[in-house]
C-alpha cells in the first residue's frame, strides 16, 4: 500500500525506485499485487457482512454472508489478476507496434503497480454509501496519472511514440477494469438476482 501512495503522489521516483529494484515477475506478483488485491478485499468483505450495500427502489442495506462476500472478493481478485496478466500481454504487443522490445515482465510490472491506485481504492468499497462507481472513477483518474509516468520509464519507447502508447495503454485497462465494476456492481445492487433462476442455481448462496 505504501509503494502506491508514493506512486500516486510522487509517481517520478518511486518508479525510478521500482525500476532499480529489478523485481521478478514472481516477485512483484507475491510482494506487492496479491497482498495489496487480498488485504483491500477483505476490508470490502468486512463492510459487506456488517453494513451491507444499498439495494431495491428503497435504497435499503442489505448485508452479506460471510460465504457471499468471501465467494464475491475471490471472484474480484480472479478478475484483477487476469486483467493484469492479460494485459500485460496485450501492452507487451502493442509496445512492439511502437518498435518496442519489451519483456512480459517489464509490461506486467507496469500494469501492477499502474492499476495500484484502482486496487487500493478498493478498500472504500466497504463503506455502505460509497458508490462502486466513485471508488472506481477516481480510481482510474490515478492509474492514468502514474501511467503517464511510468510508460515511457519502463518500456523506453521512442520519444514520438510515448504519449500515443499511454493513451493506448491507458484506454485499455480503462475498458478492461470499467467492465469488471459494472459486473460487480450490478450485483452489489441486487441487479443479477435473475441470473440464479435462469440457471436453475436459486439455491447457490452466491447468486441466491
Amino acid at each position: 500500500m505504501i509503494k502506491t501512495l508514493l506512486l500516486i503522489f510522487n509517481p517520478a521516483d518511486a518508479w525510478d525506485r521500482i525500476i532499480n529494484a529489478r523485481r521478478s515477475l514472481l516477485a512483484v506478483l507475491v510482494l506487492y499485487l496479491l497482498p495489496l488485491l487480498v488485504l483491500t478485499s477483505l476490508g470490502e468483505a468486512y463492510g459487506l457482512i456488517h453494513w451491507g450495500k444499498m439495494q431495491g427502489a428503497a435504497r435499503l442495506p442489505r448485508t452479506f454472508s460471510v460465504h457471499q462476500a468471501l465467494v464475491f472478493e475471490g471472484a474480484y481478485i480472479g478478475f484483477m489478476l487476469v486483467i493484469v496478466f492479460v494485459g500485460a500481454q496485450v501492452v507487451k504487443a502493442m509496445g512492439e507496434t511502437f518498435h518496442g522490445r519489451n519483456t512480459y515482465g517489464q509490461t506486467f510490472t507496469l500494469i501492477s503497480y499502474g492499476l495500484g491506485p484502482v486496487f487500493l481504492l478498493h478498500l472504500l468499497d466497504a463503506f455502505t454509501p460509497i458508490s462502486p462507481w466513485a471508488t472506481w472513477g477516481v480510481g482510474i483518474l490515478l492509474s492514468s496519472a502514474v501511467l503517464y509516468h511510468g510508460v515511457p520509464k519502463v518500456m523506453e519507447p521512442d520519444p514520438p511514440h510515448a504519449f500515443g502508447l499511454f493513451l493506448v495503454t491507458s484506454f485499455v485497462l480503462f475498458l478492461a477494469t470499467g467492465l469488471t465494476r459494472f459486473i460487480m456492481a450490478q450485483y452489489l445492487q441486487g441487479r443479477l438476482s435473475d441470473l440464479s433462476s435462469l440457471h436453475g442455481l436459486a439455491g447457490y448462496p452466491f447468486l441466491s
